[in-house]
């Protein structure tokens, strides 16, 4: 992270592709060139975990699986688990933006189609090994995932406090029952999770091939109804029935009167104290077999964090405690080695956040959008960055560039001009401008930001229920003439090396010094 560079934001899920939903197929693949054209060093993507309610990254049924409906389905075709009438069968899917219900319905049926024909034997015995031997080395958190997928699917998707008292709080003589009783529909859920596997290491590959690292990213906290609740009880704050007792969330500010009551059952810290944090280092252990770096969501909260009544309807009646500290991140490098995190520390930050932050030497984040807003002295304009930090023109919450812009009052307009010295006509790319000519070490633009769209492209409302998401990225939108422009943006500031000068690991860059987009 000492080296200047930059990157681009986008999930999986926003990329092209035919079946409703961006996947680990060749339209990832081709976005991997794009950012290797554009003089681009990393691929930043949000959490990768299969979602649940709402369809959030944020909100995982597990902090260990994949995101099925990731999985690349023409790859399925090679490997005839999949015929081509499977998904010829597909319906029309809108190419603007994710229909989660159709993509569901449809990615649902023909993975288990696939899982079918590998359970009956119908394909290369090596694969049926494959499978096996990965089974083998994920038991530790597979075998209660595919467990709680398979009970959530028999109980109609309720939360597992619903369901049959035994299956809830995990009685032996019940999971070894169910086990039995849902056998095919666990074995499916195990090799769904070994395709999602195999294909995401294969992409990861790719982009080491090209010199391209990927940021994901690890919510602090993990959703209630989650393989990873129901399986440690014994690490949250829940009552008898395994319902929360506090929750989490933020106070109140001056975006929120109420705060924002988020509903994460809260770490049991002593407890996770005196078992050596096993479960976290477990957690970043697995998060680092997927990516090269994490942007570490939260981060606030190992300092100090806001702690709600279970029963309270908003965030406005909690108190701060105390988090674990660095003793967690000590742990965690004592048994991992050197920790390549990205500490998320924006919102209400207090001075022992940046003091755990600071002794760690983590680099921490820098958002454009939030520097105009106030004087000189704003933390987030470029001159008042530290070189060892993550600027971002905007995040997956906030809105893009374009549509920031438009929607923000005059005064706020006005210093972004007077800052920048443009005219305002073009505000992503001098937003794009402001990160890459930054002292920050690394910038991140988000692909809505480079494509110049506006609050149409927007990926998250946070406090919005439903409807969040389902951006796509518009086909054939990674032209030539995009990727020019970055190329030049990176070389110019520093962030790319042209031919005969760059690093190891990164390709050759050929430099034509074309007019740059407006």
């Amino acid at each position: 992270m000492r080296e200047r560079a930059s990157g681009v934001l986008c999930h999986p899920t926003s990329l092209p592709g035919p079946y409703g939903i961006g996947s680990l197929g060749r339209e990832a693949v081709a976005f991997v060139a794009f950012l290797v054209q554009a003089g681009q060093t990393y691929w930043q993507v949000l959490p990768l975990g299969p979602t649940g309610y709402g369809d959030s990254p944020y909100q995982s049924f597990s902090a260990f699986a994949g995101n099925p409906l990731l999985i690349d389905l023409d790859q399925l075709v090679e490997l005839d688990l999949l015929t081509p009438d499977d998904l010829a069968e597909a319906p029309s899917f809108g190419v603007d933006s994710v229909d989660y219900g159709a993509v569901i319905a449809f990615k649902g049926d023909v993975l288990r189609r696939a899982s079918g024909r590998l359970a009956a034997g119908e394909v290369d015995d090596d694969l049926k090994a494959e499978l096996d031997a990965y089974a083998a080395q994920q038991t530790a958190w597979l075998d209660d995932y595919a467990l709680f997928m398979a009970l959530k699917r028999r109980f109609d998707w309720a939360p597992w406090t619903d369901w049959e008292r035994g299956a809830a709080m995990r009685e032996p003589e019940a999971l070894a029952d169910w086990r039995q009783r849902l056998h095919d529909e666990v074995t499916h859920q195990r090799v769904v999770q070994w395709l999602f596997d195999r294909q995401w290491s294969a992409l990861r590959a790719e982009a080491h091939e090209a010199g391209v690292q990927i940021m994901g990213d690890m919510p602090i906290f993990v959703g209630h109804d989650s393989a990873d609740v129901w399986a440690h009880r014994e690490l949250y704050y829940l009552d008898e029935h395994g319902d929360p007792i506090v929750v989490a969330g933020v106070p109140p500010d001056r975006f929120s009167e109420t705060g924002q009551r988020w509903g994460n059952p809260l770490y049991r810290w002593d407890r996770m104290a005196e078992r050596g944090y096993d479960w976290w280092v477990s957690r970043v252990s697995r998060a680092l077999e997927q990516v090269d770096l994490l942007r570490l969501d939260h981060f606030r909260g190992f300092a100090g964090y806001w702690e709600i009544p279970a029963d309270e309807p908003t965030a406005v009646n909690g108190r701060w405690v105390k988090g674990p500290g660095r003793d967690v991140f000590d742990v965690l490098a004592e048994r991992l080695g050197s920790l390549p995190i990205v500490a998320e520390d924006l919102g209400l930050i207090s001075e022992d956040v940046h003091s755990l932050r600071d002794a760690l030497e983590l680099p921490g984040m820098r958002v454009l959008q939030f520097a105009f807003g106030s004087d000189a002295s704003n933390e987030h304009l470029p001159h008042n960055c530290p070189a060892n930090c993550v600027i971002y023109t905007g995040t997956h919450d906030n809105d893009t560039s374009r549509g920031w812009y438009a929607d923000a009052d005059e005064k706020t307009r006005h210093r972004f001009r007077m800052y920048s010295g443009s005219d305002g006509s073009s505000p992503s790319w001098t937003m794009i401008r402001l990160a890459m000519t930054s002292v920050a070490d690394v910038a991140i633009l988000p692909l809505q930001d480079a494509l110049c769209l506006g609050n149409e492209a927007r990926l998250n409302f946070p406090g919005r229920a439903s409807g969040n998401w389902t951006w796509r990225c518009p086909p054939n939108a990674l032209t030539d003439e995009l990727a020019a422009s970055l190329r030049e943006q990176a070389h110019a500031t520093g962030r790319w090396w042209p031919e005969g000068n760059e690093p190891k690991g990164k390709k050759p860059l050929e430099l034509d010094y074309g007019d740059p987009l407006a």
